[in-house]
This record gives structure tokens, C-alpha cells and sequence, in this order.
């Protein structure tokens, strides 16, 4: 029998929460969709060079709080530039809300770009978020088996970083020597196992999968504190592949809660457990998004969480990207669970994309992003307080699904029918 991990005192949080905030105005994903779109025309057109053409090459990153331009700040698309793949699966999404030949060919030539990233050795394991947030996104809205071969043989390089003695796959390898890390794997890496998992289930090599569902089970024994809270970067032997110790990178500290960390594994147990329909990972997604509420500050009702949990300063910066990747997650995690709780989850993320619609987190005129107010690598001072292309390509995410679901779909069929 499985037993399912619940948190008494969050889910008591959780109902409070959803009843003080019951009398709100509720969120029209409609009108959040639209504005989306507006913002994907307006930012096409600041990408356009004097001729009137786009480089494909270069793909939108941030705008930062002190930027007094609205356009994106762009970066080449590479191999090193791990974000390269939201922009064009923001224009796939918005191409499938809304349709449009214009979205459709600028998807098209941001995706293409990336092409090459299938024909190289892995640099490190991000190749999901550039690859299946793009190509997935493309195979999505257009069924072309091009874009389907690029995504097999992309997870076939990704693979290649799976060390079986460990039992995960490598994060960052140019890492290992300048910190002493045999072996490591952050809690990102939980994303890209979606790549591998799809690729297994739509004519790749199924030991893909073994893969998959082995990192997860790997990074649920030693990438956690008992609470369920995460650590940003898990250091393993190579030699016999024991864990060694949990660290952060990104976070405040060793033993911090870095909020968009914690979001990945929200997210990644969620996906793990839709693709292996393995009741472990079910409990645990519960588990870890349980923690991650109760840690949201005492006494604000605000759902955008600081960027890290701990920060102890009296002013900490907001990351509406890990609130973002949370609410997409729970409306599909809802959907699993269903009754009481399912219930409460998915209201708890529909409450986060009604804070993040609202004009404290929306950018609306003051640049062509969709939302505010994201922290990158804080301890590097980095993309502090900016808008980040990820928080955009969650949030949009999370407002389809939120619309399939109202319109009695599951929250996977995001493309309008």
C-alpha cells in the first residue's frame, strides 16, 4: 500500500489561504494569454534589425532593473548559454494559443538556430532546456519529424553523461576540477530527464528511460534534507559512487533553501511521475511542494516566493520564476492527486498566476517581457530583480494549462483545439 507524505500543517496553510483569498477577483487565463501575445509581437519587433530581419543566432536572456531600453538583452545561442531554448518555446506556445504564420516562422528560425546542438558532444547537461524546450515545443505544435530527430539525438548525447556507478547524470563537468567535484548533479538537471523520458517513448533507444527514472531515484535518496527541502548541487564518488556532500552554488547557503531549486524538484518529481506512473514519485512531488509552501514567509500572502527562503536580510529580492515553474508544475501535479488536496493545489497555483498576472509582477509598458521582478545568481550579483526569458516561458506554460483544465482538458493538451 502506498502511503502518501502530507504535511497537516500545510495543507491546514493551504485551506486558510484559499479561503481568506476566496472573496479575490480569480484569474482570467484568457486575458493573461492575450497579454502574453501582445508582449511576443512587441518584443519581435524590437529583435528586428534595420532591414527588418531577426538574427536567429542571438536569443533573448534578460532585461535588467536598470536597463532604460524594453528590448531583450540577447546572447549567441551556444552550448554554454543554457537558456537559449525558452525563447523559441515561448513563440511555439504563443504560436498554439493563438496561431499566427508571422509567430510560427520567427519559432521556426529561434528553433532551427539550434540545430546544431544535436550533431556535438554533450558540454554539459542542459541540452534539455535548449533542445526539448524548443524542439519539444515544435514537435508539439507541428508534428515535424525533423524536429523529432533532433530531440533523439539530442537525448542519445545527453546520455552519454550517465555515470552508472553513480547512478546520475553529470552537471557541469567543467566544474569537477576547479571545486573537487568527483561527480556532481544540481537540482536543474531534474528538467532535462523530460528529454530523455520522451525520447525513449517515441522511437529512442529505452534505456533512455532506465536512465531517467534511476537519476530520479538517485536524486531522492541523497539530494534531500529530511524536511523534503533540497540541496542546489549533490557531490558523489566516482569510484564507488557514494554521496559525498550536499552544497549550493546559487543559494544563500549549504544548507538554505534556494526557492527556484526547490521549484525544479517540484517540478521534476511531478514529470517523473507522469511519465513512470511510479507512486513513489507521486508522494515525493507531494513531499517536496508540502515544504516548500510551509517555508513561503509566515504572514504574507504573497506567493512569489524570495529568492532564497533563508536570506535573513530585511529586504530580500522576489524570483516570480520559481513561482512560475511551481504553479505550472501543481496544475499538473493537482491533476494526479485530485479529492481535497488536488484541490487545494491547484488553487494555490491559480492564486500564484493571479498575483503574477497583477501589475506588481507584470511588466506591461515598462519592457517587452512578461513578467518582473526574477533573480538569477544572486551570490554572483547576477540578474537580480530582472526579467528573466525562463519566468516568461513558465508562467505562459502554467496559463495554458490552467486553460486546458478550464476547458475540461488535461493540462498537457496546451495546444488549442
Amino acid at each position: 500500500m502506498t502511503v502518501f507524505f502530507v504535511h497537516n500543517k500545510v495543507f491546514c496553510w493551504i485551506g486558510c489561504l484559499v479561503l481568506a483569498l476566496s472573496c479575490t477577483r480569480g484569474l482570467d487565463p484568457e486575458g493573461a494569454i492575450s497579454y502574453c501575445d501582445n508582449q511576443v509581437h512587441r518584443a519581435l519587433e524590437a529583435l528586428r534589425d534595420s532591414s527588418g530581419s531577426y538574427d536567429f543566432s542571438m536569443e533573448p536572456r534578460n532585461i535588467l532593473s536598470e536597463d532604460t531600453l524594453s528590448g531583450w538583452n540577447t546572447r549567441k545561442a551556444s552550448a554554454e548559454e543554457w537558456c537559449s531554448g525558452f525563447w523559441p518555446g515561448i513563440l511555439w506556445m504563443d504560436y498554439m494559443a493563438l496561431g499566427g504564420d508571422d509567430i510560427k516562422e520567427a519559432a521556426k528560425g529561434y528553433t532551427e538556430s539550434l540545430e546544431f546542438l544535436s550533431r556535438q558532444s554533450a558540454y554539459d547537461h542542459d541540452l534539455g532546456f535548449l533542445v526539448f524546450c524548443s524542439y519539444g515545443k515544435g514537435y508539439e505544435a507541428t508534428g515535424d519529424p525533423a524536429y523529432r530527430d533532433v530531440i533523439l539525438r539530442t537525448a542519445d548525447t545527453l546520455a552519454t553523461l550517465f555515470n552508472h556507478k553513480v547512478g546520475t547524470i553529470l552537471s557541469w563537468p567543467r566544474e569537477r576540477e576547479r571545486n573537487g567535484w568527483p561527480h556532481n548533479t544540481i537540482m536543474d538537471n531534474m528538467i532535462n530527464l523530460d528529454m530523455l523520458y520522451w525520447a525513449a517513448e517515441n522511437g529512442g533507444d529505452p534505456s533512455l528511460a532506465q536512465i531517467a527514472t534511476r537519476h530520479a531515484e538517485t536524486t531522492m535518496k541523497n539530494h534531500f534534507r529530511k524536511d523534503g527541502s533540497c540541496y542546489h548541487v549533490a557531490v558523489y564518488d566516482t569510484l564507488d559512487g557514494h554521496f559525498i556532500k550536499g552544497v549550493t552554488h546559487q543559494g544563500y547557503s549549504d544548507s538554505s533553501m534556494w526557492s527556484r531549486g526547490q521549484a525544479w524538484a517540484i517540478y521534476g518529481y511531478t514529470m517523473v511521475y507522469r511519465h513512470t506512473r511510479d507512486e513513489r514519485f507521486l508522494a515525493f512531488a507531494q513531499k517536496v511542494t508540502d515544504v516548500y509552501i510551509e517555508r513561503l514567509r509566515a504572514g504574507s500572502d504573497d506567493l512569489v516566493p524570495p529568492w532564497d527562503m533563508d536570506d535573513p536580510s530585511e529586504v530580500v529580492s522576489k524570483d516570480a520564476s520559481a513561482a512560475c515553474v511551481v504553479a505550472s508544475a501543481l496544475l499538473e501535479l493537482s491533476n494526479y492527486i485530485g479529492g481535497r488536496k488536488g484541490r487545494h493545489y491547484r488553487e494555490f497555483a491559480e492564486e500564484s498566476l493571479r498575483q503574477l498576472s497583477a501589475a506588481k509582477y507584470q511588466s506591461r509598458g515598462r519592457n517587452v517581457a512578461f513578467l518582473l521582478h526574477s533573480t538569477g545568481h544572486h551570490p554572483a550579483g547576477s540578474e537580480i530583480d530582472a526579467s528573466i526569458v525562463y519566468a516568461d516561458y513558465y508562467y505562459l506554460e502554467a496559463l495554458l494549462k490552467l486553460r486546458a483544465l478550464n476547458e475540461g482538458r488535461s493540462p498537457l493538451e496546451t495546444k488549442k483545439m
